[in-house]
């Protein structure tokens, strides 16, 4: 990997069932609940995959909605950005002077992941994946 690309994109939602049927017929998007297990995130796919899902055309990106919630600080739509290491990442990140939320999570299935603010108060994301 190079140059730490975009890779996903992420979005709060209030009503799950609304949501979905508002990006299926306004962006022909196939929406896919994870369930509880999951957090109730909701994948949104509109770019074309491979049988991983993983995006066929460089430059195109797939995202997720997850479920607001007031106690949380990710609140806004956000970016999310591919590393190597995460723990690299985090440490720019501090030095470039921006805020990590916490300590990376892992996600089954999918690899490590944390938010961060960046100097001007934007909610962006990382991701290590896994292999």
């Amino acid at each position: 990997m190079s140059k730490n690309p975009v890779v996903h994109f992420e979005m709060p939602y209030e009503d799950s069932e609304r949501m979905s049927k508002f990006y299926t017929q306004a962006f022909d998007w196939k929406m896919n609940d994870m369930g509880e297990q999951m957090g109730n995130y909701i994948m949104a796919h509109g770019a074309e995959t491979d049988e991983n899902t993983m995006v066929k055309n460089p430059g195109n990106i797939n995202g997720g909605f997850f479920p607001r919630n007031a106690d949380s600080p990710n609140q806004s739509p956000s970016v999310v950005i591919a590393v190597e290491d995460i723990n690299v990442a985090i440490e720019k990140i501090k030095e470039a002077g921006g805020e990590v939320l916490g300590e990376p999570m892992e996600i089954p299935t999918v690899g490590m992941y944390v938010s961060f603010r960046d100097t001007e108060g934007n909610l962006v994301s990382l991701i290590q994946g896994l292999g």
